[in-house]
């Protein structure tokens, strides 16, 4: 595992980051760790738009994909 160092991190910043830890029951260390974690984890909306795309596949077109919702919208 590599090491990370952030430099210049506002002392405000910091206070309300080590707070969080602190009723987290966490390190500073550990907590950052999670947050850095789940952030990599959630995809961008650019990465979601092109894992989408890449799994539709299917050769649908706008009208085809607009002419379904209306269908299922007038099956209500």
């Amino acid at each position: 595992m590599t090491a990370l160092t952030i430099r210049d991190v506002p002392d405000e910043t910091l206070a309300i980051l080590k707070a969080r830890a602190a009723r987290m029951g966490k390190s500073l260390q550990a907590y950052t760790l999670e947050v850095l974690i789940g952030e990599a984890a959630r995809p961008t909306l650019a990465e979601a738009a092109a894992r989408a795309e890449a799994e539709a596949g299917a050769g649908l077109s706008a009208s085809d994909v607009l002419s379904a919702i209306n269908d299922a919208r007038s099956g209500r």
